[in-house]
């Protein structure tokens, strides 16, 4: 059981990794224009960086269950977890909850917990 909650929670995180990679693309840099261009680079890699983060804390998470080392998936999953459940706690404090990707990020991060 613990492998799956796991294995859930990297798909949950990978999941809303793609979403926001898509949706911020989509939807908020296309709305937002930010002049000169070299900070609206900078604004925009710095927002995907969480894209790549989740992305690999999701790849993680789904192969902690097939390692060897008990030490080696601890530490995955100790370090997934406080990200992700940063992340959550970020996104709900500053969206004041409105933003969905809160929870989103709060089932990757209980998940990851539970399957410790």
């Amino acid at each position: 059981m613990r492998d799956v909650l796991l294995q859930c929670a990297g798909v949950i995180a990978i999941l809303a990794a793609m979403i926001h990679g898509v949706l911020s693309e989509v939807r908020v840099f296309r709305s937002v224009s930010i002049e000169p261009k070299r900070p609206r680079t900078l604004v925009r890699l710095v927002f995907q960086l969480l894209t790549v983060d989740w992305i690999c804390f999701g790849v993680l998470l789904l192969l902690a269950p097939t390692l060897a080392s008990e030490l080696a998936r601890h530490a995955i999953v100790i370090s997934a977890t406080v990200a992700l459940a940063m992340s959550a706690l970020v996104n709900g404090l500053s969206s004041k909850g409105r933003h969905f990707g809160w929870i989103v990020l709060g089932a990757a991060a209980t998940m990851a917990a539970a399957g410790y």
